[in-house]
């Protein structure tokens, strides 16, 4: 694995690893070996180390994370389980390909449950969780005007895990995540071909909602904000363009 790729998307992985350990310091236990292994594996396909139709082997996974066949093996089942990867026989394992029917699934499957955490997370925000959520949103906008990619990719995921865990609603909050994983690579993939300027950002108009106490001008943000964004990834995919 290259340098550039270990460092794509350092404070998303920065995040997932701090709340694993945190975790394990709450229950005064060291993480076990399968769970860090799941959560460092699960960082790499969401930011995009592992491209798309990309096959990599368990054999190769253990190396690269340094970790003993049986986590590894452990981490591979429940993200195949979490549709984050695909088993190809012979032991190997890549990241799914996005189809255009798999794009309009996501986009159907956000719209109802991102638009349905926001109304929730918009009752319950406090002014302190807008300030965090102003300042992640500023480093974003850093991000896309100087092109970082991995800066784009941990601030966005950074902004919408931030929102939906203040919804108070831990089921529909891990659906969202699942699908994360799900486009997330190809996020990677069309930041990398045209950069992070053609993608819009709603979070300005979803923080002036929060701010009104208004979930359903927060939710039609969000909408728009998903919408726009996955149709986008949809674009960049299509070899024609």
């Amino acid at each position: 694995m290259s340098q550039d790729a270990r460092n794509r998307g350092g404070q998303g992985k920065l995040a997932l690893t701090e709340t694993t350990n945190q975790a394990a310091s709450d229950s005064g236990a060291k993480a076990p070996a399968h769970e860090v292994v799941y959560q460092t594996l699960r960082a790499q396909i969401l930011f995009g180390d592992l491209a798309p139709g990309q096959a990599v082997t368990i054999q190769g996974l253990t190396g690269s994370l340094n970790a003993g066949m049986t986590p590894v093996r452990e981490a591979i089942r429940r993200l195949i389980s979490d549709g984050a990867l695909v088993f190809q026989g012979n032991r190997r394992v890549s990241v799914p390909q996005l189809t255009k029917d798999d794009i309009d699934e996501i986009i159907y499957a956000r719209k109802t449950i991102e638009c349905e955490l926001t109304r929730r997370a918009t009752l319950r925000v406090k002014d302190q969780h807008i300030a965090e959520l102003e300042q992640i949103d500023t480093a974003l906008d850093r991000s896309i005007s100087t092109g970082d990619v991995p800066g784009y990719l941990a601030h966005n995921y950074q902004f919408h895990t931030m929102l939906y865990q203040l919804a108070d609603a831990p089921v529909l909050t891990d659906l969202a995540d699942r699908l994360w994983l799900r486009f997330g690579p190809s996020l990677r993939v069309v930041c990398g071909r045209f950069g992070t300027l053609n993608f819009p950002d709603r979070h300005k108009d979803i923080l002036e909602a929060l701010r009104r106490k208004d979930p359903e001008l927060a939710a039609l943000a969000m909408e728009r904000d998903v919408t726009q964004g996955m149709e986008q990834v949809g674009l960049g995919l299509d070899p024609s363009n």
